[in-house]
């Protein structure tokens, strides 16, 4: 019942309106996934930077706690442009990053068991929260984000616990500005989560959404292009879904082999809007831009479609 959306502006306008379209796609889904809503926004407004999201735990003094990771950070040999704390994330700019993002990740959640690196990316950022499309847009000024590209998801839980971490949009750790949102089930999780934990691969949460990206950034690592990962992905998963992935400059979308999960997707000139449900789309888009109309259809069987810049 989870509710997915993605927005892909066609004319490198890097100041469209993409938390507004996102944010308005989520609020038609609400009725899907009461439970959280999140949002993976891409913008050119640190190109050269890295921009990294920390969920500070559970419970405490945030502030006191991002202070400590900054110096951490610091102390790593990382220089910070800029630091800041809004409700339970914190938010570092890193003019200089260190050259392994893995250790740096490792370094930030040596803080406390609590401590999650939400995202990391030169044009990525991940904001997600219990509660929702409104609550987020409320906390986090959503809808007035600007950028290239961005996806989104209201989630209802049917197996896992309802929290921050468990919530949608999941960054595939390790491999900057790369994203998934997903709906439906990814049935052989366990036997794919054992094999990926035999290698040392680390797992956040018991959302079987979370392996999509580690598996795209895997494929990804060995030479493969996103989509042709995305394909691989219909071979290797198991289960009814549809899923958006999204890089820095790429965004697509796949379909289960069976069809089982609804995926609507709208192609204009200037635009491509991908959602769960027709109305979502209609909802943030009006028209074509042109004054005319445009047409929604469903994404196929074994359907697998990407955009690049």
């Amino acid at each position: 019942m989870c509710g997915i959306a993605g927005f892909w502006d066609k004319t490198a306008n890097e100041q469209a309106a993409v938390g507004q379209n996102i944010f308005k796609m989520l609020q038609a889904l609400g009725c899907r996934g009461p439970d959280s809503a999140g949002v993976a926004l891409y913008s050119q407004q640190h190109d050269g930077d890295l921009v990294l999201r920390i969920k500070l735990g559970e419970h405490g003094n945030f502030a006191e706690r991002g202070q400590h990771i900054a110096q951490r950070v610091l102390e790593g040999g990382s220089t910070l442009g800029e630091v800041s704390t809004t409700a339970e994330y914190l938010r570092l700019v890193l003019d200089r990053p260190s050259n392994d993002l893995r250790q740096l990740e490792r370094l930030i959640e040596s803080e406390a068991a609590d401590v999650e690196v939400v995202s990391i990316g030169h044009h990525l950022e991940i904001v997600k929260q219990v509660g929702s499309p409104q609550a987020l847009d409320a906390a986090y000024g959503v809808k007035q984000i600007v950028g290239t590209h961005g996806i989104g998801h209201t989630r209802l839980s049917t197996e896992s616990k309802v929290d921050l971490s468990h919530s949608q949009p999941f960054w595939a750790h390790g491999y900057p500005d790369l994203a998934t949102v997903h709906n439906g089930h990814i049935t052989n999780y366990d036997k794919l989560r054992r094999q990926y934990e035999q290698r040392g691969i680390r797992f956040y949460t018991h959302n079987d959404s979370e392996i999509i990206g580690i598996y795209l950034g895997e494929q990804m690592a060995k030479g493969l292009s996103l989509e042709a990962a995305m394909r691989a992905s219909l071979i290797d998963f198991d289960g009814a879904f549809s899923y958006l992935a999204a890089t820095a400059d790429e965004f697509g979308y796949a379909k289960d082999p069976f069809a089982l999960k609804p995926l609507l997707v709208t192609e204009t000139a200037t635009f491509v809007a991908v959602a769960t449900e027709e109305v979502a789309i209609r909802a943030a888009f009006a028209d074509d831009g042109q004054g005319g109309s445009y047409k929604v259809r469903e994404a196929q069987a074994k359907e697998v479609r990407v955009w690049r810049r």
